[in-house]
């Protein structure tokens, strides 16, 4: 998905913009639609031909309160625009597809395991990840760093739950494909079957590591025991659960990687900063992840009657919150179309909000940082070394191809 700097007014009319067409993120840029509807149209309906519909929220206060409220919108009925008005087979089964109460006893021991204090004795050998990718460049060679960085959240993922590294490849693959199905990376057939292979693929391995037996030190065997009220999960739950710990870890990771080094390349101005100790690596990421907001949309269904921004809305409705065009709120960030590395506050959702914010957002922000750390010792300027190609998929804002050189410092 582009990012352009302030969009200069222009009259658009959200009603002939399909928000939901993923070739529009691949060669289009949604902000000056979004930049209009925040103004004009903040919460606003379009039906599709075949007749289904969904309620567009493109700001702040909104999204948070969609992604907040499971008593007002729920996550049960699916919270992709890819499975709009289906039923979702994984409601009440996996964590990112339930509401409390269920949701919580499925969520607080992972939450555990994924915090911060837990993950810290990985930092290291992340670090050693970071330097294997970054490799190229201290080489002096160019770098196509999107596509090398697909593969980097699997490395320190699939170790921790403890999938065989002649696995990672593939997974990484089928991730992707399950989130950009349209995309012309894969083989040419319709999205749709691309997306069923998807699934089924990632399923059926899931479904051999829950029956894999013995004792296992590692984030599958622990979901396998793990406490689901008074019972353990069950083996479609870890199924589920396995499937959208690592869609989570491989939506988010790469594409903030690729995204916030294009925004480098843009604005060198801002890059010094971090090396002159201007501004911090900490506050850079979090600008990163606001610039790029890898995970473009969530998707809930609301379960009464109610309105957002004087909007009535009506039980039934699928709500889409756009966190690309939410973390670029007026309301809420003070010159939103500049890429600011020291921006203070910074409420972005780029991991969401409520409770369903992101239980990976500790891992992310660990590597991003080691990453970024290592980069500015490494690098001195980023460089562009070929065209920048965008990712066709209306859920994930992401980069496929960002070849780079690098002067070195």
């Amino acid at each position: 998905m582009r990012i352009t700097a302030q969009p200069r007014p222009e009259r658009i009319d959200p009603d002939t913009v399909d928000l939901g067409d993923p070739a529009f993120y691949a060669e289009g840029d949604p902000h000056p639609v979004w930049t209009v509807m925040r103004r004009e149209a903040p919460v606003h309906r379009r039906t599709l031909p075949d007749g289904r519909s969904f309620l567009s929220v493109t700001r702040h206060a909104d999204v948070s309160a969609v992604l907040r409220d499971h008593t007002r919108f729920t996550s049960r009925r699916g919270t992709m625009l890819s499975i709009l008005g289906e039923r979702d087979p994984a409601g009440d089964k996996m964590m990112a597809a339930c509401d409390p109460p269920v949701h919580g006893a499925l969520r607080e021991p992972m939450a555990r395991v994924l915090s911060f204090a837990r993950l810290r004795p990985h930092q290291e050998a992340i670090r050693r990840l970071v330097r294997t990718l970054l490799q190229p460049l201290a080489d002096g060679g160019p770098l196509d760093l999107a596509a090398a960085a697909t593969g980097f959240p699997m490395a320190f993922t699939g170790a921790l739950m403890g999938l065989p590294e002649q696995d990672w490849e593939y997974l990484a693959r089928l991730t992707t494909m399950a989130v950009a199905p349209e995309d012309a990376t894969f083989h040419q057939v319709g999205g749709g079957a691309k997306l069923v292979r998807a699934h089924h693929e990632l399923f059926a391995y899931f479904a051999e590591q829950a029956r894999s037996r013995g004792p296992r030190d590692d984030l599958v065997g622990f979901l396998r025991s793990m406490p689901v009220g008074d019972r353990t999960m069950r083996r479609e739950e870890l199924v589920y659960n396995c499937y959208s710990l690592l869609l989570g870890a491989n939506v988010t990771t790469p594409h903030a990687m690729a995204a916030t080094v294009l925004a480098f390349t843009e604005h060198p101005e801002q890059y010094r900063r971090l090396g002159d100790g201007t501004a911090t690596v900490e506050d850079a990421v979090e600008e990163g992840l606001r610039w790029s907001s890898p995970a473009n949309h969530f998707m809930r269904y609301s379960v009464v009657d109610t309105e957002l921004s004087g909007v009535p809305v009506r039980a039934g409705e699928a709500v889409v919150a756009w966190l690309g065009s939410a973390n670029r709120d007026e309301r809420v960030f003070a010159d939103p179309f500049a890429f600011d590395v020291s921006r203070s506050p910074n409420r972005h959702l780029a991991f969401g909000f409520g409770p369903h914010y992101c239980i990976g957002a500790p891992l992310a922000r660990i590597a991003l940082r080691l990453f970024f750390a290592e980069v500015v010792r490494l690098v001195g300027e980023f460089e562009l070394a070929g065209p920048v190609e965008h990712l066709r998929s209306n859920f994930v804002a992401g980069i496929k191809s960002l070849p780079v050189t690098a002067k070195l410092r």
